[in-house]
């Protein structure tokens, strides 16, 4: 009995240090902080180590086909109705229109924009839709180089394989409640677009796609000439929670805490975001709402808008889209002219 004990305990004893040893094994890693800005001031990069390896996953690109010489006939004077690329060289045209397949419509092939037998046909919207965004991606690439920088944009970028990017947004219909909730200012639905809080649900009308003033700090207390209404600052803090979430990164990769309102004293990420935000107004107004009348109602919000850009329709939770893969220099047929 006097041996039975000690060897009792020391049995309780050895497995307690298993159980140790196995919930270390078992455990999360925790959050990964790096100092990003001014020291004290809160200027911190939170990265969690559980998340990256499906965001890396979700941001491989396709591998880039061999390139394409650029001597010989222009596409142009080949095929007929071709009113973008038909600058490129026979062989880069069809290089392009392949790679256009695979990042768009990889299912239906060429026969998702084109009309089977008839290519020079413009009877399949979605080839006239196809057509402005060719227009659109130049554009942003030569014109909006103070947000995509050399990176650039292409496809790919946005669409992932799919005929319709994932991420788009829609002008949302009033939510239609009675009572107290009746006079909510379109707040206090939990949307996900706010980070499922109680701000305005609609973050994207006002700023993405129109020229809503985003700063409502003033400099100074008591300004004259009005003050902004609390739900002016609520709506900037809708949009600026989607643009974090659509990072993936907290305020501080923008901001300085100390003083949010400053740019001086904030991050350069700052300045990059200030032309996105200019570029999703451009893309959106000169691009994608006036397609509006050519798209079926699959293809429209419940309002009757064309399906919008906003910053996850690029980004999907990183701060660099398909964390920074340069394809704009693998596809120098998505350059204007002047710049190949």
């Amino acid at each position: 009995m006097k041996i039975r004990f000690p060897l009792a305990l020391a049995a309780v004893f050895l497995a307690f240090l298993g159980s140790v040893f196995v919930l270390q094994a078992f455990e999360r890693p925790p959050p990964v902080s790096v100092q990003q800005g001014f020291r004290g001031t809160g200027m911190v990069g939170v990265t969690n180590p559980r998340r990256d390896a499906g965001l890396v996953a979700r941001n491989q690109v396709p591998a880039a086909p061999e390139a394409a010489g650029t001597d010989g006939d222009r596409a142009s004077s080949i095929y007929d109705n071709l009113q973008v690329f038909g600058d490129l060289s026979v062989e880069q045209f069809g290089r392009i229109m392949q790679a256009m397949t695979e990042w768009v419509s990889p299912a239906e092939g060429c026969n998702g924009c084109h009309v089977e037998g008839d290519f020079a046909s413009d009877d399949n919207y979605r080839k006239r839709v196809a057509r402005r965004m060719v227009q659109m991606v130049r554009h942003i690439n030569a014109d909006w180089a103070n947000h995509v920088q050399q990176t650039g944009v292409t496809c790919y970028t946005c669409h992932r394989g799919n005929l319709v990017p994932q991420q788009v947004w829609a002008t949302a219909p009033e939510h239609g409640a009675r009572g107290m909730a009746a006079s909510a200012n379109g707040q206090n639905l939990a949307a996900p677009a706010v980070g499922l809080t109680s701000l305005p649900y609609d973050p994207f009308s006002r700023f993405l796609a129109q020229d809503g003033n985003i700063r409502v700090q003033t400099t100074r207390a008591l300004a004259p000439g009005g003050v902004h209404p609390i739900q002016d600052a609520e709506s900037v803090y809708g949009l600026m929670i989607h643009i974090s979430e659509a990072l993936g990164v907290n305020c501080t990769f923008c901001h300085n805490s100390r003083a949010f309102s400053s740019w001086t004293e904030s991050h350069p990420p700052r300045l990059t975001a200030w032309h996105g935000i200019r570029m999703v107004r451009d893309v959106n107004v000169n691009y994608i709402e006036p397609l509006r009348e050519i798209l079926p109602a699959s293809r429209r919000g419940p309002m009757g808008d064309a399906l919008q850009a906003n910053c996850a329709t690029c980004h999907q939770g990183v701060n660099r889209p398909l964390l920074g893969a340069p394809m704009l220099r693998d596809y120098p047929e998505l350059r204007p002219a002047a710049a190949r």
